[in-house]
């Protein structure tokens, strides 16, 4: 019988009890588990979804503004030597940095002015793949464009020009069928023309070329600064702007949902560690015989403090293990009741794993800490007396 042994057949002396407590602790560890792996994974598919309801960084060419002014009349700013940006070698560059995993989407446009009907109206270029995954508010009556031949038409424009689905128009010289009309979407969208990117490029002899190019990355786990920061490294003649407003709504969101997770996680687990304390007060009144008995064999005081040290010790790595376990499992059925099972799922870590025992464990020794300086100073003489 040794320092390490008592605490086991104590244990095992009151195998109900010793039980009851692990199920509780291990209850209590799998639902913070269970939480910190879902808190994972819906943040990444939160921050994923909220992607497509707009880009937060936009690329442009460098631009230079002269002030126009003479005889005291302003005649405002002018863009000196405006020139596109080449949309392969741009979109290329992007996905070339170090980060381009946080790259969800790139939509490069070009954007240039024409009459249609004798009124002035902007014709935006577009990938459609790409710009309806920025913008998955997109609504129209119709259907989107799915030929080089066909345009959406926004809400403001279309009543400008009188233009109605299936209707057809010319732009540029070349006739065109309005597949689709937007819904208002109370921003630039519903004043202009969207078509086919290379379309448009052809027809304003503008190859390769594009305006301006937007990109949707996720935030979460890295700052956007760094992205924008190895973008600039990459296009070091481009203006890269971080839309700092979109990204922190954004990450409001993502982190909202994980301090919520933290603070039930933290609940948990105080209730737990609550139980473990009282369950060991408990101990230390039931063992008084046994500890007179140990300290009339020679045990010290120090000696007794760690053996319930220690039995706490290994309630707390049995549950941390047993927890962990259960719950990586319950994510899956969370997620799959949150239907956000498709995708990103649960990494199992043997780290995290064994992380989780050595902490769970220091965790329960501390709340035994109490009770065990309690039964390190229980008089031998008086436990003996009910011997």
């Amino acid at each position: 019988m040794n320092i390490l042994t008592i605490p086991l057949r104590n244990m095992r002396r009151r195998p109900s009890k010793t039980m009851l407590l692990l199920l509780v602790f291990s209850l209590g560890v799998m639902s913070i588990v269970a939480l910190y792996q879902v808190s994972l994974v819906v943040g990444h598919s939160l921050e994923k979804k909220l992607t497509a309801f707009g880009a937060n960084m936009i690329i442009s060419p460098a631009t230079e503004k002269l002030s126009v002014s003479y005889g005291g009349f302003h005649m405002g700013d002018m863009l000196v030597d405006v020139e596109n940006l080449p949309e392969e070698e741009t979109v290329l560059a992007i996905r070339s940095i170090e980060l381009k995993d946080r790259i969800s989407a790139i939509a490069p446009k070009l954007v240039t002015m024409t009459k249609v009907n004798d009124i002035a109206v902007a014709l935006v270029g577009v990938h459609w793949r790409d710009e309806r995954g920025i913008k998955s508010y997109w609504a129209p009556r119709g259907e989107f464009p799915s030929a080089s031949d066909q345009v959406l038409v926004g809400s403001q424009a279309a009543a400008k020009l009188g233009l109605a689905v299936e209707d057809r128009v010319s732009i540029i010289g070349q006739d065109f069928t309005v597949s689709g009309i937007l819904h208002e979407t109370g921003g630039d969208d519903d004043t202009v023309i969207f078509l086919n990117l290379h379309t448009l490029q052809a027809l304003v002899g503008r190859s390769n070329a594009t305006s301006f190019i937007e990109v949707a990355a996720l935030c979460n786990g890295c700052p956007i600064e760094d992205i924008v920061a190895q973008i600039r490294g990459q296009l070091p003649n481009a203006e890269v702007k971080a839309l700092q407003n979109v990204v922190n709504q954004r990450m409001a969101s993502v982190r909202f949902v994980q301090k919520l997770a933290f603070s039930i996680s933290l609940v948990i687990l105080v209730t737990a560690t609550s139980m473990v304390g009282l369950s060991m007060l408990s101990a230390v009144n039931e063992r008084k015989k046994d500890i007179g008995i140990l300290r009339s064999l020679g045990y010290g005081k120090p000696q007794i403090f760690i053996i319930f040290c220690i039995e706490a010790g290994f309630i707390g790595v049995l549950s941390g293990l047993a927890g962990y376990l259960g719950g990586f499992g319950a994510s899956f059925k969370a997620l799959e009741f949150l239907s956000l099972s498709d995708g990103v799922s649960p990494v199992f870590s043997v780290a995290h794993l064994l992380l989780a025992c050595a902490a769970f464990g220091l965790i329960t020794v501390v709340a035994a800490v109490y009770p065990a300086w309690k039964g390190a100073g229980v008089d031998p003489s008086t436990a003996l007396v009910a011997l």
